[in-house]
Formats: C-alpha cells, structure tokens, sequence
C-alpha cells in the first residue's frame, strides 16, 4: 500500500495536480481517510523526500519540492501521462442557446463608475447598519437556520414583503403568495422554466431589457418585438396579432430603456387582452420606487383580478447589487410550480442573509433608506442634466428622468450611438448605446446614462469626458 500512495503520489506532483509548494496533508489525516496505519504514510512520504520530490520545513511541515528530480535531467524530459482524446460529448440545444444568448457579466471592480446604469448608490449603503443587524441575527438565529430551508423563502421576509407591496406599490396578496428569488434573473429563469416550451412565442418591448430576452431565448422561446410609444408599450398592436402567444414581458412603470410609464387605459386593455388570450404577463418592477415626478404609479398586478399577472420585485437595485435577492408575487395557481422549481435550481435563498433582509424592513431602515435614495437619485439627475446643457448643448439632449436610476442622453450628431458608445467606453465610461436594446424598431440615436450610482463628482467628469468625444 505505501508503494501505491508513493506511485499516485508522485504521478499528482508530475502531471501538475499537486502543484509546487503546496502544503501536504498531515501523515495522521491521511491515515484516517485511507483508515491504514500511520507508518504506511510515513513511509511513501520518506521514499518521496529521499528522491526529492518531497521536502519538510520545520514547525512547518511537508510540502511539495520547489525543484524537482526531472528539473535537473538533461535532454527531455519522461512523459508523465500518455496524451488522451479529448471528449465528443457536446452541450444540448438549450446549452447552445444559453451560451449564444447570454453575456457573462464581469465583477465589479469599482464603485460609482460614470455613467453605470445597473448599479445604485453602494456608497450610501448603511453598511454599519447592515452589518450590526447580520451579527445580532447570527447571534440570536436557532440552529433551524443553518439546516434546510422553506424553498418559498424565509416566512418573516416573505410577510414583510406582502406589507411592503401592499402599501407602496398597491398589490393586494399574502405571504402565501410569495416565493423568494436570487434577483430577478432568476425569476426570469424559472418564468422561462415553467411556462414557456421550445418554439412558444412572447411578446417582449422593444426596446427593452435584454436579460429577460436571454432567459426566454435560452428556453428555446421566439420573441414577438411590439413597440413603446411615450404611454408605453403598444398595445393595440397586441389585438391584431393573430398567432398563439404564450406569455408577454413588460416593464410599466419605468419601461427600460425609455423611462416611459404604461397609460391606465393601456394597462386595462393589456389585462382584457390577457384574459381572452390565456397570456401570462410578466411584470417586471425593478426600480419603480424612485419616481421623482408626482405620486407612484401602482403597479399592473393591483388592476389584476383574474391572476394573469406574475409580479417580480428585486432588492439588488434598491439596496445593493451583490444581495441577489428579488421576489416573485404568484397567482394561487403558479405557488407550487415555482417552489418545486426552486428545489430543482438551488434550494432556497440563504436563509440567514434573508433574516437579516426582513429584518432590516420591518425595522423601517428599508423604507427610509428608499426616501432617501429618491431625494439623492433625483439630486444627480439635477446634476447630469446641468453638466450636460453647460458641456453638451447641441450634441446631447438630456431631460430629468422622471423615475429610475437612468436616463437617456439622445445624440444630435450623426454618429451611429453604438460608435459613439463605443468611444466613451474606450475612454473609461460605462455608455451603452440605445441601439443595443432595440431588435426591429429603430429610435433615434441615444445613450443610456446612469446616475443613480455615480456621485455628482464623478458625473461632471464623465460628462467632461463626453464633451471630449463629441
């Protein structure tokens, strides 16, 4: 047996799995795993020390030798491994589609980048706060939490969340309701999971936000592109379309990336047209709270009384990108499905990081870490659109976005905005052209500019750098 611990032992350090000095295991725990005496591995690992390709380090321990026996052999060096033919197995259709479909998104680097339009303002993100309320959770949690959890989400978060969407955004539901996600993509995922079948058709805004697109896209779905006008999505188009949708995606109270909000006699006709349909709407709220104009619009799902509607709520845009988690409220009949999809994903949310969540809202930190962020978003709005008249006036029109962390700068030069775009990104500035969220209705030449995240410092400067571009 020590000769064949010797053998593999050898073979790891040559092929490069174990790799030059990396610490090994003490000859006690290996013996335990092997459940062979401990003199069986103090002997391979002595015949390996005596041919160097191991060496000690004392109060240290073992390690795998910096210099090995081979690196002083002249000539070529011994093949440790015969060469092997790589695998033909290949990905499924829907593993195609992802990979074609869907752009890894890099970690961020930095904080507060001009013009990032995805992330809020992390910098004034209470983490003092945050982090007394995990360490008092942690202290106080029963050892229930570190076991299984409620694949629906963590019962008091899910409480705090049927009052919060009742109160702020007009949706009539309870906890039952309710199942707790990692952000909204995956609400989208297992939207896309359950209700749709390779070649179904949904009906989508466009433009509009291209990572629903993606996980409707990767579930084999075709995409039906119907337009937005300054009411929002283009309803009438929906009643003259004569093949069978199965489900539509819509953004009503801030449409991305346009910023519109959806007519009240649009949003009844949207619902009628549902009804007679059997469509699902997937509605997407995603940063409706900041609306600097007038009171908040409700959402579609409280006009909804058949339980067409599936509403989608994340906390990433309203408290910090990393938190991934977001909510889905369900009609009675979709509650099931989506927990057992959970269960096949990932479970359920972390169950503790979940406390600390609803423990933060029921507190009311929530809520005035919300009213607080609208008065700073609108604040650097004010800013963006003052650098831009005073840097940009007859290059770049840019208005007071009237909710959301975004808004859109539209071109007056006749550049392509993806040229543009593409300039200010070599430049240092994260700039999306708005050409990139449209699929077959082309808009006028425009930026998408987000503020929300970036102080107003670091808005002139982008703004400045702009000037430059342009």
């Amino acid at each position: 047996m020590w000769r064949w611990l010797r053998d593999e032992l050898r073979h790891a350090i040559l092929s490069g799995r174990l790799k030059r000095g990396t610490r090994m295991p003490s000859t006690r725990g290996l013996a335990q795993q092997y459940e062979c005496a401990r003199g069986t591995i103090v002997t391979a690992f002595g015949h390996l020390l005596d041919e160097g390709y191991l060496d000690t380090r004392k109060g240290a321990g073992t390690f795998v030798a910096l210099a090995l026996p081979e690196d002083l052999m002249p000539g070529p060096r011994a093949r440790v491994a015969p060469a092997k033919r790589p695998s033909v197995a290949g990905l499924s259709k829907r593993g195609e589609a992802t990979v074609t479909q869907v752009s890894i998104l890099p970690a961020s680097r930095s904080v507060g980048k001009a013009f990032r339009g995805w992330e809020p303002a992390i910098d004034l993100f209470p983490i003092d706060l945050w982090a007394r309320l995990t360490a008092r959770i942690a202290r106080r949690a029963p050892r229930s939490f570190y076991g299984q959890g409620d694949a629906r989400g963590h019962a008091p978060l899910r409480k705090a969340i049927a009052e919060y969407v009742g109160s702020a955004r007009g949706v009539s539901c309870t906890p039952d309701h309710i199942v707790i996600t990692a952000g909204a993509q995956q609400a989208f995922d297992l939207c896309a999971r359950l209700l749709l079948d390779p070649g179904d058709a949904v009906c989508m805004e466009d433009p509009g936000y291209p990572g629903a697109a993606s996980a409707f896209k990767s579930a084999g779905a075709r995409i039906v592109d119907i337009p937005v006008d300054g009411e929002g999505l283009r309803v009438d188009r929906l009643f003259t379309h004569s093949g069978r949708i199965k489900a539509l995606y819509t953004t009503p109270s801030n449409q991305f990336p346009l910023g519109v909000t959806m007519a009240l006699n649009r949003r009844l006709q949207l619902l009628r047209w549902a009804l007679e349909r059997g469509v699902w709407i997937v509605e997407d709220e995603f940063d409706a709270e900041y609306r600097y104009f007038g009171r908040p619009v409700p959402a579609l799902k409280s006009l909804d009384e058949s339980g067409s509607v599936i509403y989608i709520g994340t906390f990433t845009k309203m408290l910090f990108t990393s938190l991934r988690l977001g909510f889905v409220v369900l009609p009675d009949s979709l509650v099931d499905a989506f927990a057992a999809a959970r269960c096949v994903t990932d479970r359920h949310s972390p169950t503790l990081q979940q406390a600390v969540l609803a423990e933060f809202i029921l507190e009311g930190h929530f809520g005035h870490h919300i009213r607080h962020m609208r008065q700073v978003y609108a604040e650097r709005c004010e800013v963006l659109v003052e650098a831009v008249k005073g840097n940009l006036s007859g290059k770049l029109d840019v208005s007071m976005a009237s909710s959301g962390m975004r808004t859109i700068g539209w071109l007056k030069t006749k550049e392509k905005d993806s040229v543009t775009a593409a300039r200010a990104r070599a430049a240092g500035l994260e700039v999306i052209g708005l050409s990139q969220f449209t699929r077959r209705n082309s808009l006028p030449g425009g930026l998408l500019l987000g503020f929300g995240g970036c102080p107003p410092g670091e808005l002139r400067r982008g703004v400045d750098v702009l000037a430059s571009i342009l």
